[in-house]
């Protein structure tokens, strides 16, 4: 029968420094008892509902973003919540804003902040970049594409959070005008954005 120590290195090498499900330790060969065994002796650290990682697994301020990451897949970070993840707003939202496609099953996410957005077609696909909360892969909304979301949802949120966002991506030299343009006609807000794109570079 293996010790603790064991499972504790073979989960080191099978999670690679991320966030992890039991499920995915337990496949990993590593049974579910002595995963709650490490945990309790503060040898893994609890992240979320069912949720672990090793400790000092750095996630810094977007620890929740992981998070809701793992727990929805198909996820991307949206609105708000890409607004602070790409600081291009002076708000600090609560919950985790998320996008799913429009058909998807909406999870429970009981024990997280999560507000989910569905989202079709092309504004659900496109603008989504990659990056990274310590080596946990999150997917968000360019800065671009997540501005014109915030046009989009204008209603939601009021114009001036959009237009807060715009003057940040351009001062901020996040993209381009032609990026901007575009996503504009993705979220088809073409009409909306245009007089405030054509005062950007007056």
């Amino acid at each position: 029968m293996r010790r603790l120590h064991d499972y504790r290195a073979l989960l080191q090498r099978a999670m690679r420094g991320r966030v992890f499900t039991v499920r995915e330790a337990v496949s990993a060969g590593i049974p579910r008892h002595a995963i709650y065994a490490l945990w309790h002796r503060d040898q893994l650290v609890h992240v979320g509902h069912g949720l672990f990682a090793m400790p000092r697994l750095d996630l810094g301020q977007h620890e929740t973003l992981a998070e809701a990451a793992k727990r929805v897949p198909n996820g991307v970070i949206c609105l708000l919540s890409a607004l602070a993840f790409h600081g291009l707003t002076t708000q600090s939202p609560q919950d985790v804003w998320m996008a799913i496609p429009e058909k998807a099953w909406k999870p429970r996410t009981d024990s997280l902040p999560l507000h989910v957005v569905r989202f079709s077609g092309p504004a659900y696909r496109e603008g989504v970049e990659e990056h990274r909360v310590g080596r946990m892969p999150i997917r968000v909304y360019s800065p671009a594409k997540t501005v014109a979301d915030c046009f989009k949802y204008r209603n939601k949120f009021g114009l001036e959070v959009a237009l807060e966002a715009l003057r940040d991506y351009w001062r901020q030299r996040r993209g381009s005008l032609d990026e901007l343009v575009r996503y504009a006609e993705v979220c088809r807000v073409a009409n909306v954005m245009r007089p405030y794109l054509e005062a950007l570079v007056q």
